[in-house]
């Protein structure tokens, strides 16, 4: 009997969507901030750098942290495709506890040294008081997102991107009430904490989220949060996956370091310019990892279940779906070119500086799309050292050396966004081949 290979549109999709609206909250949160911090009334612009330049780096941290969440997910995922998810029952709350000691003991050592920190993102004077005074509000919700996303790893490992997706526009709908009230404040009542009061906002949702995230889990899946001893045997290798994964974001938060320092040379102007057309690139970043994230899922299920002839056609599959999505989001984009910048800032200036790099950002986005699947697939396949290689290449052979022989030219923004590019087409382009490669000798 002939097994069929094709993975149908609607099985997808019902993965895909919960997981990219699920996926675009924590962008759009970071996106909110930015567009409101931009049009406060006094010192806009110096608090949209802050921003810019704190959220990179919590972003930074988070990304490092929340590596476990692909191993968690690959971990689970190949052992629910082998249906054994009963040998893995006490996996998920060692791996939390160990992320949690690890955010904490992280929160506090940055804490120190946190304007030493921001200093070598070259932010001074104003731009650099209020990055410190954002990003020590902001900071504590580290351990609630790190133990969030944990557990959507265990959710996205047993087939379901529901559930997160309920607790991220739960999230996402908060952050945004509360960046209003919180910001501008309200008369009489509340007082505008302006830059505050969007790291504030920030925190009580992900305190929501962990709350929500942990109940759910609870209710909604065989696994438990009661730490037991011995370690699980999996944890080494779920551990071993993590730490090639972290190594893998180190050196993608290497790209974005270098990217928002250069531009904060630049002037406040230009690191203003340079945090909304990075806030837009994450946003299609995200959208598309929906579909990335079913790459994750479903690669690790069939991976347990030795079905590698649909794990090509999946491949297949998701590249054509996130390149037509890419292509529609660029069109929108051009349509309302305008209008997108002015919803950010209404400094003549610094929508002059981002108007000029906005077309490469939207340009690269079906390049980027390519690279966003083959690493959900590789992430579920647990193939963290491929894909820890191919970031260390194309991060210091692709980017650094475009970024450097762009800055020697005085290109500015242009040599950071063509930096970018080289990067995503390197990240992309070795994915390609060694999958190619690896799924033919199957």
């Amino acid at each position: 009997m002939k097994i069929k290979s094709k993975i149908s549109f609607k099985e997808i999709n019902k993965l895909a969507i919960p997981a990219i609206i699920s996926g675009i909250a924590e962008p759009l949160l970071s996106i909110t901030d930015t567009a409101i911090v931009g049009n406060i009334q006094f010192n806009a612009t110096e608090a949209l750098a802050a921003v810019g330049i704190a959220g990179s780096f919590i972003s930074a941290i988070v990304w490092i942290l929340a590596q476990t969440r692909s191993a968690i997910s690959a971990i689970i995922a190949q052992y629910f495709g082998a249906n054994k998810v009963n040998e893995i029952i006490k996996l998920p709350a060692q791996i939390i506890f160990i992320n949690l000691i690890l955010s904490v003991f992280i929160y506090f050592i940055t804490l120190f040294f946190v304007e030493e920190i921001f200093s070598l993102y070259n932010a001074t004077g104003l731009v650099l008081e209020q990055s410190v005074s954002y990003y020590k509000i902001r900071a504590l919700g580290l351990p609630l997102t790190l133990f969030t996303f944990s557990i959507f790893g265990v959710f996205r490992g047993m087939q379901n991107t529901f559930w997160p997706m309920i607790i991220s526009i739960i999230g996402a709908a908060l952050n945004v009430a509360l960046d209003f009230i919180l910001i501008f404040g309200i008369d009489g009542y509340i007082p505008a904490l302006e830059i505050e009061g969007a790291a504030w906002a920030s925190v009580i949702a992900q305190a929501i989220m962990a709350i929500l995230a942990l109940v759910l889990m609870l209710k909604k899946t065989p696994f438990h949060l009661k730490l037991t001893f011995p370690f699980h045997p999996e944890i080494k290798r779920l551990l071993s996956l993590s730490f090639n994964l972290v190594i893998r974001t180190i050196a993608l938060n290497i790209a974005l370091y270098m990217a928002n320092a250069y531009a904060t040379k630049y002037g406040t102007n230009y690191i203003a310019a340079q945090t909304i057309a990075f806030q837009i690139w994450l946003f299609f970043a995200f959208f598309i990892d929906g579909y990335s994230s079913v790459g994750n899922i479903m690669s690790g299920k069939l991976l347990g279940e030795k079905n590698y002839q649909k794990i090509w056609q999946l491949s297949k599959q998701l590249n054509t779906y996130t390149i037509i999505i890419s292509l529609i989001l660029g069109a929108l984009c051009f349509i309302f070119y305008i209008p997108i910048g002015q919803l950010f800032t209404k400094e003549e200036v610094v929508l002059s500086l981002f108007y000029n790099i906005f077309w490469i950002v939207l340009l690269m986005q079906p390049v980027n799309a390519i690279a966003f699947v083959f690493d959900g697939i590789f992430k579920g396949m647990a193939e963290a050292v491929i894909l820890r290689n191919s970031l260390l290449i194309a991060t210091f052979l692709g980017f650094i050396p475009a970024l450097w022989i762009g800055d020697y030219f005085d290109l500015k923004l242009y040599a950071i966004w063509i930096a970018f590019t080289v990067w995503m087409i390197l990240r992309g382009g070795i994915l390609v081949v060694i999958f190619r490669r690896k799924i033919s000798k199957y």
